[in-house]
């Protein structure tokens, strides 16, 4: 579904991702971790476009996306949660998910996703910056899923939630990527997370991977290792 080879991405003259290559299959959810630094943010922000590759290659179903920019890769089926939420403060809760119908031919909040996210539906006329931190990342990965993707891409979705609201997040993801039939690519440093949404884990350091392994075979260990400083 999702290949990714050999991607090679720079910040001026820092040279950030080296050489990564790795596929995510059909609905299967995939946990980049690693360090603050490693290479984590950069690496998504270069499968959606908002940084350019250097080098190498970024596949959906076969079509080549590294030159595409960021609306066309949407387009495509790639959507993204970036971290920090980025949600429009003024804009109530249902115009803030409505924002991200663009390419789905949506013209109201779909039932599934009051249904998965009810609280959002409680709270649709309330601005978007009057609501928690946990609900504005309910409402981030709304408005994303929204554009009907065949990759959901976050980055960090637990920074500065409550751990209740990160279970229930992680539980909604497992429901809603089997009901809508999308993978997951995450970045994530808390490991709990991480084990209850991906299915396998990949750990970045200094811009490389360094370690692949199946959740059900998954050394927690060697992985903290990793992720401490």
């Amino acid at each position: 579904m999702l290949e990714v080879s050999r991607l090679n991405v720079a910040y001026r003259e820092s040279h950030v991702i080296k050489d990564i290559s790795f596929s995510v299959r059909e609905q299967e959810s995939v946990a980049v971790m690693g360090r603050n630094g490693m290479g984590k943010t950069t690496l998504l922000k270069a499968l959606i476009g908002m940084l350019p590759a250097r080098s190498g290659s970024i596949r959906l179903n076969g079509r080549e996306l590294a030159d595409a920019r960021g609306y066309e890769r949407v387009r495509q089926g790639l959507a993204f949660v970036p971290q920090g939420r980025m949600i429009f403060p003024q804009l109530t809760v249902e115009q803030n998910i409505l924002t991200g119908t663009e390419y789905s031919g949506y013209r109201a909040v779909p039932d599934y996703i009051y249904r998965c996210f009810p609280v959002l539906d409680e709270m649709k006329s309330r601005k978007g910056g009057n609501l928690s931190g946990g609900q504005q990342q309910m409402l981030a990965i709304a408005r994303a899923l929204v554009s009907d993707p065949k990759v959901l891409i976050l980055d960090e979705p637990t920074e500065g939630i409550q751990p209740s609201i990160i279970k229930d997040i992680a539980r909604t993801l497992n429901l809603l990527r089997k009901e809508r039939q999308f993978a997951i690519v995450v970045s994530e440093q808390v490991l709990s997370f991480a084990l209850d949404l991906a299915d396998r884990f990949l750990v970045i350091d200094g811009g490389r991977i360094v370690h692949e392994e199946a959740r059900a075979t998954l050394d927690q260990d060697k992985v903290r290792s990793f992720l401490t400083v």
